[in-house]
């Protein structure tokens, strides 16, 4: 069993009140680890016998097929010595994924019958996904348990549907006034307007990443600790900013290696005459070009938003720290997708099973509470009020988020 340190001090955040023994004297700061003790060839047996039977059933055993993963990342994943857990019912689950499958299948069917029909469907689609979402994580939280005792959602269909709602108003009013200012026909307001409606574009993305992180992390509640949620929209526009910065650094890298090759007679044809596009270096070449351009923006972006949502994730009392490094996460992407690639594919459970490692025991917890006092309490009150299976109430909805 993992023993707690005692790092540093980690700022306060607003949130419940100290939970100790002694009402008058506070905890230091415990860290504990996160472990992960995934197995790449236990997690693949259950793997290829989810997909084996998710396809004889025509996707019916989707549902036991998530709960059976989630019982395996959930058990091995360990804090302060102890595995978390998960409860949902695979036949709620099937109802869930019905649901969702229906609204496909209506949207699809309206968009066959006429484009009228199917942006009517969209437009119910995008309307009912927030509360959706919603219920997703309700349901995940609510079947997730550490200790026995059972974490919660508390996020509200208000905040949900503001979550999307405003970025979708100031891209709406930003588009509007840009339009407003190339119409003027001046073309200081021409340019203004073609600059303006370009931002807000460029940044709409990134608001309702933030908007929608702000809404999740700030809602999670375990016993009688509830996280806050620190980061601003400018620090996670920076890190959409600086990924974009890297794949067009990586893009014209790997454009002059090409023109380079070409210049120097390495990439040419070997029939006289013929176009240097049929040599036969240039698939290998422009296929490590592409892999360089998604193998190293996708883990700098993974790597650096995991740091900066969960390190600003906590409360007064209960707190996260991911310190996720880019180099090991990219060396791990590039030799999983070149294993994936020889494979045929089947090498996907232990990518997961190394991902999953790499991620997760990059985070430590961080608590100014007795952990045994809190589950404790909240076990006694739990009782005492006669609190049943808060996911009864759910709809089977798990998005994965």
């Amino acid at each position: 069993m993992p023993q707690p340190s005692q790092p540093g001090a980690l700022g306060d955040a607003h949130a419940s009140p100290l939970i100790t023994d002694n009402p008058g004297q506070a905890r230091p700061t415990q860290r504990y680890p996160v472990e992960f003790t995934g197995s790449g060839s236990e997690y693949f047996r259950i793997w290829i016998v989810n997909l084996l039977l998710t396809l004889v059933t025509f996707g019916l055993y989707y549902p036991w097929a998530r709960v059976r993963k989630f019982r395996y990342f959930y058990g091995n994943t360990h804090v302060a010595g102890h595995a978390l857990d998960f409860h949902g019912d695979p036949k709620r689950m099937l109802r869930g994924f019905l649901l969702v499958g229906a609204l496909f299948i209506a949207y699809n069917m309206a968009s066959s019958v006429s484009p009228t029909a199917g942006g009517i469907a969209g437009l119910i689609f995008m309307a009912v996904w927030p509360a959706l979402l919603r219920a997703s994580l309700q349901f995940r939280l609510a079947n997730t348990s550490w200790r026995g005792l059972r974490f919660q959602f508390t996020g509200s269909m208000k905040g949900v549907y503001l979550a999307f709602a405003i970025p979708v108003l100031v891209l709406i009013a930003a588009v509007a006034a840009g339009i407003g200012l190339v119409l003027t026909r001046h073309t200081a307001g021409m340019v203004g307007g073609a600059i303006l409606m370009a931002l807000a574009y460029v940044a709409v993305g990134p608001y309702i990443f933030y908007r929608f992180k702000k809404y999740q992390h700030e809602n999670y509640v375990y016993g009688q600790v509830q996280t806050a949620f620190r980061v601003s929209f400018g620090d996670v526009f920076k890190v959409f900013a600086k990924t974009a910065g890297v794949a067009i650094a990586v893009a014209m890298l790997g454009g002059t290696l090409v023109a380079v090759l070409l210049a120097a007679g390495i990439v040419e044809s070997s029939r006289p005459g013929a176009s240097w596009m049929q040599s036969p270096l240039i698939a290998p070449v422009m296929f490590a070009v592409i892999l360089a351009i998604y193998a190293v923006p996708i883990p700098y972006w993974q790597s650096r938003m995991q740091n900066l949502v969960w390190t600003q994730t906590g409360s007064r009392d209960l707190r996260f720290k991911s310190h996720l490094g880019f180099g090991p996460l990219f060396r791990q992407t590039l030799i999983n997708w070149t294993l994936m690639v020889l494979t045929l594919g089947f090498y996907w459970p232990f990518a997961a099973i190394a991902m999953a490692r790499l991620r997760l025991q990059a985070v430590t917890v961080h608590a100014r509470i007795d952990l045994d006092t809190l589950v404790s309490r909240q076990k006694a009150a739990q009782h005492r009020e006669g609190a049943g299976d808060a996911a009864v109430d759910m709809a089977g909805i798990d998005f994965g988020l």
